[in-house]
Order: structure tokens, then C-alpha cells, then sequence
């Protein structure tokens, strides 16, 4: 009876953040690791509210605990304790099928090193969301197209990863990140493996997707790159140091 009543909670506080557009809600999140005589709290008690639309940089040096809170949002790991929703979905008591089905659906992934299939075209790799969730071959070849198109790579969908730039790879890898037009894109050091110049121009592309109306959760240990976005959520030793906004 109890935990009915906690599921029935649960739903209800969900579907308020949903009603107050707000797509990712922590409360006291913790993510804890026991290593021989040693516990190390990678994540301490961390909360955060983004609001559908958000631009969000969050900011801390190596050891910091970034990456694990990144692996937390992204659903790829699961708090030790605390609660965590994402489009009103209450995700951290979820099993892994449902946590693979909430990334498929509600995540758009762009990693540093851009994880594409070397022998598949652009057009295959951005499709791939798609094939794991079931989407027709007819509808799932639209949208990949209409995806290349967004990041300007409609000529390059059947070239394969070594045809392309560094540059012109990260696009790709954005544009499979917008294919299920998630709830939030989310960018592990998207610009980390290219020059100053490409960077700037994977940057201005984030924006440009922002400004379209895409919610996006950049990670970085750089602090020119996290300036890109319009909020910066500082970690250290695993906790919310500061939450600021950026003057732009």
C-alpha cells in the first residue's frame, strides 16, 4: 500500500514539473563508490532544475565529478540514493530496459570522440536511433535526412566517417543526437578532438540549434566553451558549487 501511494507521488510530482516546463529535476542526488576501505561520494547531494529551452554548461575540472552527473542526466548510470525526473518521468528507480528505452527516446547523445559506425555513411549512422527503436525504413530515411539537413550536411549523407572533417563528424554526430527530437541534447566535450577554429563553429551550431528551441546540457572542463551556453552549473568534490548565469 505504501509504495502505491509513493508511485502515486511520484506521478503527481512528475506531471507538476512537466506542467512548470521543467525537463530535468534532481533531489538530493547521490552517487556513491565503495572502494576497498574507502567510500567516495562522486555525487553528493546534488539538485538541479532545467527548464525546457535551457542552454546549460556544467563546468568542473577532472575529478570533479562532472562526468559521473553527466552519466547520471543521461541515464547511463543510476543514483545511489535521491530522485531524478526528466520530462516529468521519474528515471531513478527504473530498470535498464526502461532506462535504455528513456535514452533512446528522451536524449540525444554528442560525445567528444564522436562515436560513429567507421564503415556506415552519414546517413546510416544518423539513422541508427531509429533502428533501435523500430521506426519504419521509409520514415526513419526521412527523418535521418531532414536531421543532416538541420546541421547542413545533406550533400554528405552517403560519405563514411573517414570522407568527412572532424568538423563535418561531430555534425553527423549532432544530427543523429536530434533525430528522435529529444527532450534534451546532451554534449560530453563536443569540441574536445577539434581545433579552435571547427569548435567555434560546432559552437555556433549549438546555438543555433538553441535558438530553434532545443534544450541542450553542455559538460566541459573548459571555461570558454562553457561560456557558449547561457547558465553555468559549477562541480566540485562532487557538489553543486555554484549556479550562475551568463551575460551575454
Amino acid at each position: 500500500m505504501a509504495s502505491a501511494t509513493m508511485a502515486e507521488e511520484s506521478v503527481e510530482k512528475g506531471e507538476q514539473l512537466k506542467r512548470e516546463g521543467i525537463v530535468i529535476r534532481t533531489y538530493d542526488l547521490w552517487k556513491t563508490y565503495v572502494m576497498g576501505d574507502q567510500v567516495i561520494n562522486a555525487v553528493s547531494g546534488v539538485d538541479i532544475e532545467i527548464h525546457r529551452g535551457e542552454y546549460v554548461a556544467i563546468m568542473g575540472p577532472s575529478g570533479s565529478g562532472k562526468s559521473t552527473l553527466m552519466n547520471l542526466i543521461g541515464c547511463l548510470d543510476s543514483p545511489t540514493k535521491g530522485e531524478y525526473y526528466i520530462n516529468g518521468r521519474l528515471v531513478s528507480s527504473m530498470v535498464d530496459d526502461e532506462l535504455a528505452r528513456i535514452r533512446n527516446k528522451e536524449i540525444g547523445f554528442v560525445f567528444q570522440t564522436f562515436n560513429l559506425l567507421p564503415r556506415a555513411s552519414s546517413l546510416h549512422n544518423v539513422e541508427l536511433p531509429l533502428i533501435y527503436n523500430g521506426t519504419p525504413p521509409a520514415q526513419r530515411i526521412e527523418k535521418a535526412k531532414a536531421a543532416l539537413a538541420q546541421v547542413d550536411l545533406k550533400e554528405r549523407m552517403s560519405h563514411k566517417p573517414n570522407e568527412l572533417s572532424g568538423g563535418q563528424r561531430q555534425r553527423v554526430a549532432i544530427a543523429r543526437a536530434l533525430v528522435n527530437s529529444p527532450s534534451i541534447i546532451l554534449a560530453d566535450e563536443p569540441t574536445g578532438n577539434l581545433d579552435t577554429a571547427t569548435g567555434n563553429e560546432i559552437m555556433a551550431l549549438f546555438q543555433h540549434l538553441h535558438d530553434k528551441g532545443n534544450t541542450i546540457i553542455l559538460v566541459t572542463h573548459e571555461h570558454d566553451i562553457a561560456l557558449h551556453a547561457h547558465r553555468v552549473i559549477h562541480i566540485r568534490d562532487g557538489k553543486i558549487e555554484r549556479d550562475e548565469p551568463v551575460a551575454h
